[in-house]
């Protein structure tokens, strides 16, 4: 039988794609992937024999059509998605397809943009006294977030916010965040994370939309909201010298 792997090709650059997820791609016998995502360079460990379909293209019905012809085979089939497949990758449909066909599958997980991003800014996200919070969320767009996750919902905790798949609405991001965000709030927009072409355009909630519109942005860059960007922060207790924890004990 065939078996399906669902594999997080990470933000782009392709030494940040796992081992796990590597050594599936180069014994692959079928190959789907996110074309308009994902770097194409990946495609170079795939062996040769392996057909190779670019899923940006295609319907959900024309890529399980794909997978359902090598159901009864012992085909290896490598799913690739952009970042992480378990943040707006679109695969529990495809994992529930698989359910129901009994076709045996598997998650490879990757690095998500917003981890690449906070390497790239030499930045934590999570800084004591500042945000312990890290939302994941995007604005309503032709695919509708549910009301109770609306953007000005969310910002009334004022933690750390990675903002996806709206840079084109981000006029609307911003007046939706200002309702509880302060404006000189720092913003840090990322596009292209960890490709050579990486560029990072920074500014406040205040100035942010009038930075990308004189930078002209590419689609989809990733944006980065909070307090922690500015980096004034307590230190954390983990090494402090008068906190102990199970493996370490003052004497």
């Amino acid at each position: 039988m065939a078996k399906v792997y669902f594999i997080g090709a990470g933000p782009g650059d392709i030494e940040l794609l796992t081992i796990k997820a590597s050594k599936i791609i180069k014994i692959a016998d079928i190959v789907i992937y996110a074309g308009s995502l994902v770097n194409k360079n990946i495609l170079k460990l795939a062996k040769k024999s392996a057909y190779i379909y670019d899923s940006s293209g295609m319907t959900l019905d024309a890529i399980l059509d794909i997978i359902r012809k090598e159901k009864a085979t012992a085909q290896i089939i490598a799913r690739i998605h952009s970042g992480d497949p378990s943040l707006y990758g679109a695969i529990q449909e495809q994992m529930d397809w698989c359910e129901k066909q009994k076709i045996d599958y598997e998650v490879i997980p990757g690095i998500s943009s917003y981890q690449a991003a906070a390497a790239c800014l030499k930045q934590e996200f999570t800084l004591p006294g500042v945000s312990q919070t890290v939302i994941l969320t995007r604005i309503s767009g032709r695919t509708q977030v549910p009301a109770k996750e609306d953007l000005s919902v969310l910002a009334k905790s004022k933690s750390t916010m990675a903002i996806f798949l709206s840079i084109s609405m981000i006029d609307k991001v911003v007046e939706k965040l200002t309702k509880s965000y302060p404006v000189d709030t720092a913003v840090v927009v990322i596009e292209r994370v960890s490709y050579p072409d990486e560029r990072i355009i920074k500014g406040t909630l205040k100035n942010i939309a009038k930075k990308l519109k004189e930078a002209k942005y590419k689609p989809q860059p990733l944006i980065i909201v909070g307090d922690v960007l500015i980096k004034k922060y307590r230190k954390s207790k983990l090494y402090a010298q008068d906190f102990e924890h199970g493996f370490r004990h003052n004497i």
